[in-house]
C-alpha cells in the first residue's frame, strides 16, 4: 500500500505554544502546592510576555503565584484589623488572579463568595480549570467565579468586599481603580478592605484621601515555601527575580472622604 501526504482529517492539530515561563525548557518547577492538590498554578511569566492586546498591557507586572503561607499570614493580619462585618459577609475579589492560587486558598475560608479577575485569556482559562478541579475534590467551601476582563472595569459586588492584590499592575491602573471605588462606595465606609502583597505601589494608596492604612510590614514565608520559591526562582533563565523569605505587605480600609486618614 502506498502512503501519500496526510489529508486534513489526518493532520494533528498543533498544540498552542505555552506562555514563556510555563514550560520545562523555561526552568519550570512545579510548586509543592500543585503537586499536593493536582492543580496548575506554578510558573514565572515576565510582564513583557503577558500581552493580551489591551491598552493596559504595558502596566502588567510578572505572573507568579502567592506563597500559601504568605496568603494565610495576611488573612490572619486582616482578621486582627477588626473588619466591619463577619468574614461570611465579605466577597473575596482577587484582581490579577493569574492561574488562581489565591482563589483556591481563599475558598477554604467562609467568605460569601470568591471572585477572580484576570486580563490574560490563557491564565484565566487555566484558572477556570483549577476551580473546576477544586470543586470536584470538595475543597471549595464557597461559590467561586472567574472573569477574564480588565480589573479597572470590573464592578465590585454589593456588600463588604475584600480586595486582594499581589502586585498585579502599575500605578496608573491602581489610581484608576481607587477613583472608581471611591465613586461606588461613597456611603459604604468600612466596606472595602485591600490586602496588598508585594506592595510596590503603596505610595499610591498612602496618598489617596479616604483610605486608612491598617497594617504595613513583612509577612514571612514558611520554611517549606521559602525553600520551594527559592528553588523555583533560581532556575529561571536570566535570574530576573529573587525570592526573599518574606513579602512586603499592607492592608488598607476605605473610611470615606471625610473620615479617611492619610499616613
Amino acid at each position: 500500500m502506498s502512503v501519500g501526504a496526510p489529508g486534513k482529517a489526518e493532520r494533528k492539530t498543533a498544540k498552542p505554544r505555552l506562555l514563556p515561563g510555563l514550560a520545562v525548557k523555561d526552568g519550570l518547577i512545579r510548586h509543592p502546592f500543585d503537586l499536593e492538590f493536582g492543580v496548575r498554578t506554578s510558573g514565572l511569566i515576565a510582564g513583557r510576555h503577558l500581552n493580551a492586546g489591551h491598552r493596559h498591557d504595558r502596566h502588567v507586572t510578572a505572573y507568579y503565584a502567592i506563597a500559601p503561607s504568605v496568603f494565610r499570614g495576611i488573612l490572619v493580619r486582616w482578621r486582627q484589623c477588626r473588619p466591619i462585618a463577619p468574614i461570611d459577609a465579605y466577597t473575596f475579589v482577587d484582581l490579577g488572579a493569574g492561574m488562581g492560587r489565591a482563589l483556591l486558598l481563599a475558598a477554604s475560608y467562609p467568605f460569601r463568595a470568591v471572585v477572580g479577575v484576570e486580563l490574560h485569556p490563557t491564565l484565566a482559562r487555566i484558572a477556570r480549570r483549577n476551580l473546576v478541579l477544586w470543586r470536584a475534590a470538595g475543597r471549595a467551601r464557597v461559590p467561586m467565579h472567574m472573569h477574564c476582563r480588565d480589573a479597572a472595569d470590573f464592578p465590585l459586588p454589593p456588600g463588604p468586599c475584600l480586595i486582594f492584590l499581589f502586585n498585579p499592575f502599575g500605578a496608573p491602573v491602581l489610581r484608576r481603580l481607587l477613583r472608581v471605588w471611591k465613586q461606588n462606595f461613597p456611603d459604604r465606609a468600612g466596606q472595602l478592605d485591600i490586602l496588598y502583597v508585594n506592595d510596590e505601589q503603596k505610595n499610591v494608596l498612602r496618598c489617596e484621601p479616604g483610605f486608612e492604612r491598617l497594617f504595613s510590614g513583612q509577612i514571612r514565608r514558611s520554611h517549606a515555601d521559602a525553600v520551594a520559591d527559592r528553588t523555583i526562582l533560581t532556575q529561571q533563565p536570566g535570574g530576573e527575580y529573587a525570592a526573599p523569605g518574606w513579602e512586603d505587605c499592607s492592608i488598607y480600609r476605605w473610611k470615606g472622604e471625610t473620615q479617611g486618614l492619610r499616613d
